[in-house]
């Protein structure tokens, strides 16, 4: 396999907006480390205890499935096998990119925690479900930017993107089952959405920027098979293409430091941008919002 001149790592790419990213990055000329649980197409996790039952339909989606098409469109792709649970996991994947392609560019923290307690009440929650939240959102998500840090500063910079998450900034008036989100999730995102803006000032002397993309409601696998009974209309989610697109731009900008520590609201970055046509957007980013007061991002 031939060195790449830019490598691009996304975890949680074996679907939705992880896969959304790969696939945008590619057609920007970066050659792709795709991480994720499912490596093969039809493996099948545990998933909301709510649900009371193990994932009887694999949700769509792999790396192999993902590798597949940044190879037709002419980019190299690397499958690393990546559970943020184990932090072997996390290791292997810095480990096993530096050693077969010897840069990274660009890692793009999407994955998160998916399991049992996801979308649980609280006093139904078990409390060491609240460590799996913390350790998939925030500390493995820490430790691969300490992991990829020494390599970015060697090459003399490099972009971190954090897809972040509005419920780590808002609380919704929806009850859980009725499109509210369980707390272990806003928590474990409250604390990962504040990573860009503490690194960006230490990390700017190395000319590494970390940017926080907040994706908007967007219509992934997941959201389409699962999330149906807990109250979330897929029918009103962005496509995957919008927090792709902006994962892309940013990653090739010419001065992504300028967006260092900011949260980046793909659905007006995209429109801002002109990366897609505005007017098409669903409600409530498309025209129907357009003028009237909108809800900003801390920062």
């Amino acid at each position: 396999m031939p060195k790449p001149s830019k490598v691009a790592m996304v975890t949680g790419a074996s679907r939705g907006i992880g896969r959304g990213c790969a696939l945008e990055l590619a057609k920007k000329g970066f050659d792709v480390v795709l991480c994720a649980r499912t490596v093969k197409e039809g493996q099948a996790f545990e998933h909301s205890s709510t649900v009371k039952k193990s994932d009887k339909t694999p949700l769509p989606g792999s790396l192999e499935s993902v590798a597949k098409e940044i190879k037709a469109l002419g980019r190299q792709a690397l499958v690393v096998k990546l559970d943020l649970l184990v932090r072997k996991d996390v290791e292997t994947a810095v480990k096993t990119t530096l050693r077969e392609w010897g840069r990274i560019d660009v890692l793009v923290n999407n994955a998160r925690y998916i399991g049992p307690g996801h979308m649980d009440w609280f006093i139904d929650t078990p409390i060491d479900l609240f460590d799996q939240h913390i350790q998939c959102n925030v500390l493995s998500p820490l430790y691969l930017c300490k992991l990829v840090i020494p390599a970015m500063r060697k090459q003399g910079g490099g972009v971190i993107i954090n897809v972040t998450s509005g419920a780590g900034w808002h609380e919704t008036p929806n009850m859980l089952g009725a499109g509210g989100w369980g707390l272990g999730y806003s928590v474990s995102k409250a604390a990962f959405n504040r990573i860009a803006p503490g690194l960006a000032k230490e990390l700017k002397q190395f000319n590494i920027a970390v940017i926080n993309l907040e994706p908007g409601f967007v219509g992934t696998e997941r959201l389409a098979q699962d999330m149906g009974p807990f109250g979330f209309d897929v029918s009103k989610a962005l496509n995957v293409d919008v927090p792709g697109l902006t994962c892309a731009h940013l990653a090739t900008h010419p001065t992504p430091l300028y967006y260092s520590g900011m949260n980046v609201f793909a659905p007006g970055y995209v429109v801002e941008q002109k990366l897609v046509d505005g007017t098409k957007l669903p409600a409530p980013y498309g025209p129907s919002m357009w003028g009237m007061p909108r809800p900003t991002l801390p920062g």
